[in-house]
């Protein structure tokens, strides 16, 4: 039996998940192997889990309050980005939608804009629960992503605002829903519309062109957390009404440990703010 004692007492997970309900502290035995083997089962078979509630109601609060808080220290980002969030290929059609660029524009918090005290960065460095979204995605290995701007993500999404459809920079993706739309921002996605192998280029020309018919939609309650192949799965969130902001954190995984993404996908994702950053760190460390 794996003893909860192995993960140290300020493991924010043990405070702040219903263990009750997930029992994620002990996968290896009882009702925890045997919720393990139900979420298992449905990453196989839909491409994604998702679990509501997976928050006390008072932890959701106290998260909510705090994603509030810093609100008004965070940047709105107009983001404009193809689906690969990477430089358009100039090889393929002008037509091609993979040429085209997507925009949004959300209120973005960057990890380093996320003081370590916080509850949702202790949150995302627990280790109990880095585990357990490894033992679901059934990876060897999985370590927190180690890039000081992607590894953990606030995003507020105002009403009138949408999450255009993108693939992440990493394949294991969590989503925390903080603070729920009033309606609209359902979260939308294609389940694995590529591999290592290539992409399902019909699936996906088609829900560029507006044909939602295979793609998995749903709304989610505040305090759901949604496991999803981000970096195999096209996926985005649509329009939010209302009168108040919806609000996620975005935890990022990866099998590589210290993982760090390029200057170039920063700078597209996070605009003038990091741009300036990794010019004064380039200009520091190589003086004229």
């Amino acid at each position: 039996m794996k003893d909860t004692h192995l993960y140290t007492e300020t493991d924010m997970a043990l405070n702040l998940i219903d263990l009750a309900r997930y029992p994620i502290a002990d996968l290896d035995n009882g009702e925890g192997a045997t919720f393990l083997a139900k979420c298992q089962t449905h990453m196989e078979e839909h491409g994604w889990v998702n679990l509501d509630g997976f928050i006390h109601p008072d932890a959701l609060s106290a998260l909510e309050q705090e994603a509030s808080n810093l609100q008004p220290t965070a940047e709105v980002l107009t983001i404009k980005r193809n689906i690969y969030q990477g430089a358009i290929d100039p090889s393929l059609p002008a037509d091609d939608p993979r040429r085209r660029e997507y925009t949004h524009v959300a209120s973005q918090l960057a990890d380093d804009q996320l003081p370590s005290d916080t509850l949702i960065q202790q949150l995302y460095k627990s280790d109990l629960l880095t585990e357990f979204v490894r033992r679901v995605q059934q990876k060897p290995v999985l370590y927190r992503c180690g890039d000081e701007f992607q590894a953990l993500n606030v995003v507020a999404l105002h009403p009138g605002s949408w999450h255009a459809w993108h693939y992440d920079t990493v394949e294991c993706t969590v989503t925390l829903l903080l603070k729920a739309a009033e309606s609209g921002g359902d979260f939308a996605f294609l389940p694995n519309s590529r591999t290592d192998d290539g992409e399902d280029r019909e699936a996906v020309d088609r829900i560029l062109a507006g044909d939602m018919s295979q793609a998995q939609k749903f709304d989610r309650g505040a305090g759901t957390f949604t496991l999803f192949r981000g970096g195999y799965s096209l996926h985005g969130v649509t329009e939010v009404f209302g009168s108040t902001p919806r609000i996620t954190a975005i935890m990022t995984y990866d099998e590589q440990e210290n993982r760090v993404l390029s200057d170039d996908v920063n700078i597209r994702i996070y605009g003038k703010r990091v741009e300036k950053i990794l010019a004064d760190r380039a200009a520091s460390q190589n003086p004229k």
